[in-house]
């Protein structure tokens, strides 16, 4: 396989599944705000800093608001994270290999960007309808992973969709849990103990994870136990762990995986490592943002393995053409 075309895929699985962790992680926290109390504390800001775009949301819109942070992460191309961004960016990487796909997986990428560009612009009028149009997002992309699991053989091609869509999944999942941290707590003690009920329930159905949770660890929503599911169960698809533990697997179907591979359990020998009892939101806060920067040396590792080389295969030649590594 040409080192340009498995960029490619990596890249378009990263962004489709950007496109959804966007949609779930605007819609957990409009969900959170809902549940606050009296006396807690939390700013639409928050989402700038979780994920990374505060300086270039200032430069473009200046002071934080609610309506203009939603425009700026949903349907601002400006912004490489926006869900109009990322569905685009999917879809313009997935133009120069169809040949490789399902004919149907071209279409329905396809037709989901023509609805998110549709309605991205109007989806920040009111909560209610951004809401459904995030959670129909989310449908859509549900449907188009469900065509390549069920429709395409697991040779190289679908690892390099695999190492994309599970490391931008991992990524993601810490952002969303690293929001809780942010709320600012009322006084209150009572308050306090049903507002962190509410935030980490509030996270486990973002994460499409609370039926999961209560089956099996607790019918109790308790902030350690959610965060120790989240992050180091081995069965649950969106917990950091298992999306680890599925990208060392996608790449022993590769050759030359032996850097990238090591580089993938360095960093789940740190998550198992974790002490998550009775767990402070600083602390809480410092664990993910090293879980998040052991995330990015797996994603440099792969690309120097496999992207940076030229059109040859994988030969070791160096090389070659790079997206937009920033934009990771």
């Amino acid at each position: 396989m040409l080192s340009r075309v498995a960029e490619n895929l990596y890249w378009m699985a990263r962004y489709l599944e950007r496109t959804e962790d966007m949609a779930r992680l605007i819609n957990a926290t409009t969900l959170l705000l809902l549940d606050l109390p009296q006396g807690a504390e939390f700013g639409w800001d928050i989402l700038l800093q979780v994920t990374g775009d505060a300086e270039l949301y200032t430069e473009h819109y200046g002071t934080p608001e609610e309506g203009r942070i939603m425009r700026f992460l949903i349907a601002d191309e400006r912004n490489p994270n926006s869900v109009m961004a990322a569905i685009h960016q999917a879809r313009e990487n997935c133009r120069t290999f169809r040949d490789l796909l399902p004919a149907e997986f071209w279409e329905r990428l396809n037709t989901l960007f023509l609805f998110v560009r549709e309605h991205a612009g109007t989806s920040s009028d009111s909560r209610h309808a951004r809401y459904a149009f995030l959670s129909e997002v989310i449908s859509r992309r549900h449907a188009l992973v469900g065509l390549l699991i069920s429709s395409m053989s697991q040779d190289n091609v679908y690892q390099f969709i695999k190492l994309g869509r599970n490391m931008e999944r991992a990524d993601m999942t810490t952002r969303i849990v690293d929001v809780t941290s942010a709320v600012i707590l009322p006084q209150d003690q009572g308050l306090q103990k049903t507002t962190t009920s509410s935030l980490w329930l509030g996270v486990l159905r973002a994460l499409s994870a609370f039926e999961m949770y209560r089956r099996h660890v607790s019918v109790q929503v308790r902030s350690n136990q959610v965060v120790d599911y989240l992050l180091k169960d081995n069965k649950f698809p969106r917990s950091m762990k298992y999306c680890l533990g599925e990208m060392e697997v996608a790449l022993a179907y590769l050759p030359n995986a032996g850097i990238p591979a090591e580089a993938v359990r360095r960093a789940r020998r740190r998550l198992d490592a974790l002490k998550l009892a009775n767990l402070r939101p600083d602390l809480l806060h410092e664990y993910l943002d090293q879980a998040q920067k052991d995330l990015a040396m797996v994603h440099r590792t792969i690309q120097g393995t496999y992207f940076a080389r030229e059109d040859t295969g994988f030969d070791g030649v160096p090389s070659g053409l790079l997206l937009n590594a920033a934009q990771a």
